[in-house]
């Protein structure tokens, strides 16, 4: 879980009153946080208990929160763009190179004035950046952020695709101008972050009109513009990435921050010659959030407590969200700085944590019940018996991927695979609809291992189901791998036959055509009258698309459809 390190004073500074320590635990769980120690001089260490509010990473949102939960006011920030109403930003604009499009495509910038940062708001702002670009941008991947002395950058800002070889800067820390290359090489920042962009043809690039360079965007700031010290007093913030609405709140988080801690906060306009989730023109900071709903009767029967329509919204706004009632329900806009809502149970976690935990009584189970393992339960531990028999290892993978390994590298569309609807990052975007590119993800990285390599999982998958309530199913599925020199479909059609021997199962083979098996050298196999899992040789433009030299079979199996009741 994400945690931080703060000065209390600052924190006290930001909620608008001090507490002892354990008025400060008290109160944690208003932001889903606690106490996780002291260190010196006043220092506090805490740790959040909630991936999904990277607001709350930094001593001004925490601060923000508390002190919206204490006084039930909620902060007002006036300098947000809205889709019908942007704000003026005079001369401050960046523009994209087409060439960024399939690079490294989105960036967002604001500037901020007003105020000398001194040593401990240098700190607390470079902890911000890195909370935020290693925990939600996936260490720098999907967002990173970079801050400049904005007095020494003539506008517009430039956001270019640069010749590694040829392009360069003189990076922050070394005093001589190396190569956009060499500094992937020789930088610690570049032997770090450089694998991000070190495969493309062309590298991410930030300058100014007449060409200093701020940066080489994901990786490091140049030594001049880029070295922003105590004292400074005006400041150009940018974020790059591959997700515009992760950069987005990114930006409106750091802006809400840095308009927390006393600065004014100016938009910047970004120009890209190409398409964008927000159109070819944004002015940042943005609002982008939609309203959520849920009825109030719902949100009483989770909480088994009941709500006036007034203590409903009360309780909203202690928890920071703008609200109104209207015929039994609750209409909550989300705050500038949050993008967490995906379903109305959301809003029932605001209205608890607005009542306060210790407003509901712990109630003891009324009901006996006796514990055992299921039906299901009992079958899914007969078959890693039996695969184990056969000579396969198990694995264990997460259910949540990207597009990349579970559609672009197994040759597949992607129709028909379940797409969370505000993923944290790219990483976890989809929830697998096949265990087979999870075993390839193994094999991939097993090469030099000597062969042959046998896997299996056993392991649950989500399938589209219109018949479904939610229009998904969740499914117990087997899926199994053999990598080796001989690896064929007579080796894959044994496995198969062993397994359905063990379960006392018939079943038959029809020939089927997919796009990640060999034609003529896969089959579905069937089983009363129905399809319950295929088996075959991988194709080697999918085995090429993860790295693999090695031949590989594989297939997988429907286990809730041959489970015996």
């Amino acid at each position: 879980m994400p945690k931080i390190e703060c000065q209390d004073e600052r924190l006290w500074n930001y909620i608008g009153r001090k507490f002892t320590l354990d008025g400060l635990k008290e109160i944690l769980p208003a932001a889903k946080a606690e106490l996780d120690g002291l260190g010196e001089e006043g220092e506090l260490k805490l740790e959040f208990n909630d991936t999904n509010r990277p607001d709350l990473w930094s001593a001004a949102g925490l601060g923000r929160q508390l002190k919206t939960y204490l006084s039930g006011k909620l902060p007002e920030y006036d300098f947000f763009s809205r889709a019908d109403i942007p704000r003026p930003c005079g001369s401050r604009l960046v523009k994209v190179d087409p060439k960024l499009e399939h690079i490294r495509p989105y960036i967002v910038a604001f500037e901020i004035t007003g105020k000398k940062v001194d040593d401990a708001l240098l700190k607390e702002i470079i902890q911000s950046q890195e909370k935020l670009c290693w925990n939600y941008g996936r260490k720098r991947s999907s967002i990173a952020m970079g801050i400049y002395r904005s007095d020494m950058i003539e506008y517009p800002v430039l956001y270019r695709a640069a010749d590694p070889d040829k392009d360069g800067f003189v990076p922050l820390g070394f005093e001589k101008r190396m190569s956009l290359r060499e500094i992937l090489k020789e930088h610690p920042k570049g032997q770090e972050f450089g694998h991000i962009i070190a495969h493309m043809p062309l590298y991410p690039y930030l300058t100014d009109s007449r060409g200093d360079v701020l940066s080489m965007p994901p990786v490091i700031n140049s030594a001049h513009i880029g070295a922003v010290k105590e004292g400074d007093d005006t400041l150009f913030v940018e974020l790059t990435g591959s997700d515009m609405p992760s950069l987005t709140l990114a930006a409106s988080i750091v802006a809400c921050d840095l308009a927390d801690a006393g600065f004014t906060i100016k938009p910047v306009k970004t120009e890209y010659p190409y398409d964008t989730p927000l159109g070819r023109e944004v002015t940042i900071p943005f609002y982008f959030q939609k309203p959520v709903s849920v009825s109030l009767a719902y949100a009483e029967k989770l909480l088994g407590m009941a709500f006036t329509e007034k203590e409903a919204l009360t309780c909203l706004g202690k928890a920071g969200c703008a609200a109104k009632a209207e015929g039994g329900s609750l209409t909550v806009t989300p705050p500038v700085y949050r993008n967490d809502f995906l379903h109305p149970v959301d809003i029932v976690e605001e209205l608890m944590i607005g009542r306060g935990m210790q407003a509901f009584e712990p109630v003891m189970p009324r009901d006996f019940t006796v514990g055992r393992l299921s039906r299901a339960e009992v079958f899914i531990r007969q078959v890693k018996s039996i695969m184990v028999g056969l000579g396969f290892q198990e694995m264990i993978y997460n259910y949540l991927g990207s597009g990349r390994d579970f559609i672009e590298k197994m040759g597949l569309k992607g129709a028909d695979i379940v797409r969370i609807g505000n993923p944290m990052s790219e990483s976890f975007e989809y929830v697998r609809n096949s265990i087979l590119p999870c075993l390839l993800s193994s094999e991939s990285v097993s090469g030099n291992g000597v062969s042959p390599h046998r896997i299996f999982e056993v392991g649950k998958i989500a399938l589209l189901d219109p018949s479904e309530n939610y229009g998904t199913a969740t499914k117990n599925y087997l899926g199994f791998l053999t990598a080796d020199k001989l690896a064929g479909f007579n080796e894959v059609n044994a496995n198969v036959s062993a397994f359905f021997y063990y379960i006392n199962r018939e079943y038959t083979l029809s020939e089927i055509e997919d796009p990640r098996f060999i034609g003529g050298r896969c089959a579905a196999v069937m089983a009363d009258g129905r399809r319950v899992g295929l088996f075959g040789e991988l194709r080697p433009e999918v085995l090429d698309s993860w790295g693999i030299s090695m031949p590989c079979s594989a297939g997988e199996v429907d286990l809730d459809f041959l489970r015996e009741e």
